[in-house]
């Protein structure tokens, strides 16, 4: 009877300590929700997941996290978008430096042509945003984390191919995620299902040969995830007919957002992540990962925006509302976001060092009133993106209070 008891009061006081952890992010959410209301009070209809890991270091500048979450439900499916194409940027750079174990001189800035052998399979030559003219590695990565290039990802899909895309996604721990096809082109099998030749040359001329890959097809199974919810909105258009009852995305990518949080925490803080489940990368390719996650696009050369067209934050959800709104002073923001289907969705790391404030912060929200997909029709400057840029300035807010009310901590 007495070790029932003693066993009761440590549920109790387990159960009262997780409560405690997950009310942090109620209180600050909860502290004045102007600006956040409208979502807050119908997180179920706007399909609300938020993550927030809180970062302290020890004396020796070791990084400790503590994680507190809001609705989020990780068999609960949304669509990533273009969330997933941090997983292809780095599982490139991975199996690049793989391979130039046997090939010597293979690099990101090596240029990479890519062919056809598939029906509906386009080739690459040129790249004129790349410094040297030519399509490379380097440039596809920056591409992507700059302002989310889908063509750009799509050629990593096909260099990495996706039974290896799948296998190391698995490795690295990130179980609820599926990475099956290409973006914005349509894909789907067996298209998804087939890849690219792509040779690899030492010189701009494309004379050098460095490494030849053959066209690849995978036949095995699609990773098997039991999600729920796969079924979404109520007519979607097909071309320009429209089709009553829900759009099926069972066959389309996925990428739960713990996962997304999981993979951004061993690309910045890998030391922190068991060694079974790191990337393959050297101390230079997480750099390369690192600049361009955090670089504003005007302030590229290679490639070169337009900040017209791209504005600063025109990537950067969460405290910058898509472009809507100038980062605080001083605070950089490594993230990757995406936008499809009414779906908004941000995966990002903090850091403000002036003020001594770091954490990680993922969010989705979907903003579709008429619930029809593929209609152009999304509430994403009037309900999506201000919010998610509230969400973060309340985040980041209260972690500048915490910082300075402990600053012997720091």
């Amino acid at each position: 009877m007495r070790r029932l008891l003693v066993l009761l009061l440590l549920l109790a006081g387990s159960a009262a300590h997780a409560q405690g952890r997950a009310n942090l992010l109620r209180q600050v959410l909860h502290h004045d929700t102007v600006g956040l209301a409208r979502v807050l009070a119908r997180p179920d209809y706007y399909r609300l997941q938020i993550l927030y890991t809180r970062i302290r270091r020890d004396a020796a500048g070791r990084a400790h996290f503590r994680t507190y979450r809001y609705h989020v439900r990780p068999r609960e499916y949304f669509y990533p978008a273009s969330t997933v194409k941090l997983a292809g940027v780095a599982l490139a750079l991975q199996k690049l430096r793989a391979l130039s174990a046997t090939h010597p001189g293979l690099s990101p800035d090596m240029p990479m042509l890519t062919d056809s052998a598939f029906a509906g399979q386009t080739t690459v030559r040129r790249d004129t945003s790349a410094a040297g003219g030519r399509p490379t590695v380097g440039n596809y990565v920056r591409k992507v984390l700059l302002v989310s290039d889908n063509d750009a990802y799509n050629r990593l899909y096909e260099f990495v191919g996706p039974e290896e895309l799948n296998r190391e996604v698995a490795r690295l721990g990130l179980h609820r995620t599926r990475l099956v096809n290409r973006l914005a082109i349509g894909d789907q099998e067996p298209g998804s299902r087939h890849t690219n030749p792509i040779r690899f040359f030492a010189d701009t001329a494309a004379t050098q040969l460095l490494y030849a890959q053959p066209a690849g097809y995978y036949a095995g199974p699609w990773p098997r995830l039991g999600l729920r919810g796969e079924a979404i909105g109520a007519a979607y258009f097909k071309g320009d007919q429209q089709v009553a009852g829900p759009l099926d995305f069972s066959q389309k990518n996925a990428f739960a957002l713990p996962d997304q949080q999981r993979l951004l925490r061993t690309i910045l803080f890998p030391e922190t992540v068991p060694a079974a489940r790191r990337l393959h990368l050297a101390p230079e390719d997480y750099a390369r990962l690192r600049t361009a996650m955090s670089e504003l696009p005007p302030a590229s050369r290679h490639p070169r925006y337009d900040a017209a067209h791209f504005p600063d934050t025109c990537v950067k959800y969460l405290l910058g509302g898509g472009g809507q709104a100038a980062l605080p002073p001083g605070v950089r923001v490594f993230n990757k976001i995406g936008q499809s289907y009414g779906f908004l969705i941000d995966n990002a790391y903090v850091q403000d060092e002036a003020h001594g404030v770091e954490f990680l912060l993922a969010a989705v929200v979907y903003t579709n009133a008429d619930g029809v997909l593929n209609d152009d029709k999304y509430e994403y400057d009037t309900i999506g993106f201000p919010f998610l840029r509230e969400l973060g300035r309340r985040v980041y807010e209260a972690e500048l209070r915490r910082a300075a009310a402990t600053p012997a901590r720091r």
